[in-house]
């Protein structure tokens, strides 16, 4: 297979136009969502839609409820650490390395059964879930990350009302 190789044209916008996004090391919307650590690299508001991208801290026992995205795939990588995933009924044990890739419709969640910390990227296409997390609390240097109770879980579970996502959960039996 060959490229095409197009001739160097000053006029045509493609030679010049940019467009990517750099978010460096350390940078993006990092909030606490009770006791994790998410940190949103891109959001659909500024890849007119088309992604959501977010670097994932996760403890020990810690992990979404399952759930369900309608309208949206999802992707994880794992960069350290061991965490189990659900697979509609299927538990699948993830390490570094691996990749999960979750498409529309199927019940899924992460959950870190070890003793150490797991960290991930994920992706949603289309974006918008990611939303999510950038409605979090807003991390205090120095201080892990506070278990949420039931009373904030609900103030956080409000302050969603107004996202068009369709992410309905359904828990494990």
């Amino acid at each position: 297979m060959s490229l095409p190789m197009l001739q160097m044209d000053t006029d045509d916008p493609r030679w010049t136009k940019r467009g990517a996004i750099h978010v460096p090391a350390g940078e993006g919307i990092t909030k606490w969502v009770s006791d994790n650590v998410y940190s949103v690299k891109v959001h659909t508001d500024i890849t007119d839609g088309h992604l959501g991208f977010v670097e994932a801290d996760i403890p020990p026992g810690a992990g979404p409820v399952a759930h369900v995205h309608n309208r949206n795939s999802e992707a994880f990588y794992l960069l350290d650490g061991e965490l189990e995933f659900l697979n509609g009924d299927e538990k699948i044990i993830a390490r570094s390395g691996d990749f999960l890739y979750v498409p529309p419709g199927i019940r899924h969640r992460f959950l870190n059964k070890s003793t150490r910390h797991a960290k991930m990227l994920f992706l949603f296409t289309p974006g918008g879930p990611e939303a999510l997390f950038m409605r979090g609390d807003e991390p205090v240097p120095g201080v892990p990350a506070p278990l949420w109770d039931a009373q904030r879980f609900a103030a956080y579970g409000e302050s969603l009302s107004d996202l068009d996502i369709d992410s309905p959960v359904m828990p494990e039996s």
